[in-house]
């Protein structure tokens, strides 16, 4: 079944986009099942530029990025709820995200992810669709989250 998706950029601070990116977290456990980490998300939402998929009135998926410096940024959340996967609204919010950081002349972006050293069909899922959309492994660290944690850094010339 398709969807009308709308897709909005909102770079205020703003309680709704990150009501809304709780609620998507939220429904997502096998993903975001870390209370600490999905409190963290809930405010850095609110300060970033956040591109929220809507249907209709309802906030169905949202990515956030930072910018780091003049030639980088990160993919730091993106979520979209359950019933709404694999319908190409991800593949839209990376594209409306690109479409911006390179009019703002980024170069680079990165995402972080669990790593494959650490087995996870919900994770080998999330790696699959990120090279998808041509992100490239660098380097895994077990300093940024934890030896039970193996962090990924994916990375994509823009």
């Amino acid at each position: 079944m398709k969807f009308a998706i709308e897709l909005k950029i909102e770079e205020n601070s703003g309680q709704e986009k990150s009501q809304i990116a709780e609620s998507i977290l939220r429904s997502l456990p096998q993903w975001f099942g870390i209370e600490e980490s999905i409190l963290k998300y809930i405010k850095e939402v609110e300060k970033l530029p956040t591109i929220i998929a809507r249907s209709g009135e309802r906030g169905v998926g949202f990515l956030s990025f930072k910018q780091h410096n003049e030639s980088a940024a990160e993919l730091l959340v993106m979520g979209i709820y359950p019933d709404r996967h694999r319908l190409g609204i991800g593949k839209l919010l990376i594209q409306e995200t690109e479409s911006i950081l390179r009019q703002r002349n980024i170069e680079y972006w990165q995402v972080k992810t669990v790593a494959p050293s650490r087995v996870d069909r919900f994770y080998d899922g999330t790696r699959a669709f990120y090279l998808k959309m041509g992100f490239r492994p660098l380097e895994e660290f077990t300093q940024i989250w934890g030896k039970d944690n193996p962090c990924l850094i994916m990375v994509k010339a823009l």
